[in-house]
């Protein structure tokens, strides 16, 4: 079995803040924006996606028709050999409503994942008591093994200021 890296040993986890991490990171801008790899979205989980895509946010919400994909491309610095990489994320993004009308579309974002981000709303309660039977979800085998990130979005920033 293979032996799983501690926590933040395989790479420099401040290293896009360094200053020799800038060439890599102006190889995925566009006139200082990030390059556009993907499909633009929403808001909420689609939100989140445009952002570390470096798209623009639409000011209307809408939900998700089906199966909505952003690619972001990421530079990080191995800790061991100092080599860098960039990695290819593919977000995909699928609505509640169409999860339940259409039975092929969970299978299908479940379909050699490696990572899942489960996202609950600082203003919406229900949404992160809803957390654990998300997360049941993508716990059984064979997905007991796969990345389970949760983001919290919509946090009300004026009441830290005050």
């Amino acid at each position: 079995m293979t032996q799983v890296p501690a926590p933040g040993s395989v790479v420099v986890s401040d290293w896009h803040r360094c200053k020799d991490s800038k060439d890599y990171f102006s190889k995925i801008l566009h006139k200082k924006r990030r390059k556009n790899f993907g499909m633009k979205s929403g808001v909420g989980k689609t939100a989140l996606a445009a952002r570390l895509a470096g798209l623009n946010i639409p000011n209307m919400h809408y939900e998700t028709t089906g199966i909505e994909t952003t690619v972001v491309h990421w530079p990080v610095k191995l800790t061991e050999n100092g080599r860098v990489l960039f990695f290819r994320l593919q977000l995909w993004d699928c609505g509640e409503n169409a999860l339940r009308r259409f039975d092929h579309l969970l299978p299908s974002c479940k379909e050699q994942v490696d990572a899942v981000l489960f996202l609950f709303s600082f203003t919406d309660r229900t949404s992160f008591e809803d957390l654990s039977n998300q997360i049941k979800k993508w716990t059984e085998p064979p997905l007991d093994r796969v990345v389970k990130l949760v983001v919290g979005t919509k946090y009300p920033f004026e009441n830290v200021f005050r």
